[in-house]
């Protein structure tokens, strides 16, 4: 999976938990949680829809990897790398 598609699905998941953000106006390293205005719920909420939408574990210990736009598709994407997809 590319990066372009791997953003994608961060874009359209994180619709899902927080509607009404602007994901092209969010700073790619910004912390999600203050940007989106998301509580740890949701953000554990997002974490388990892109492990369920891409097939990729995401251990609980490595969510903190996925608190900006930009941490989270650099991690995704060597996940994918690892797993040769």
């Amino acid at each position: 999976m590319s990066p372009a598609d791997i953003r994608a699905v961060l874009k359209d998941e994180l619709a899902r938990i927080a509607p009404d953000i602007d994901f092209e106006a969010v700073d790619p390293k910004a912390n999600l949680r203050n940007e989106a205005d998301i509580d740890s719920l949701d953000f554990l909420n997002w974490a388990t829809a892109l492990h369920k939408r891409l097939g990729v574990d995401i251990p609980e210990a490595e969510t903190r990897e996925l608190v900006t736009i930009e941490g989270a598709l650099a991690y995704l994407t060597r996940k994918f790398a690892a797993r040769g997809a």
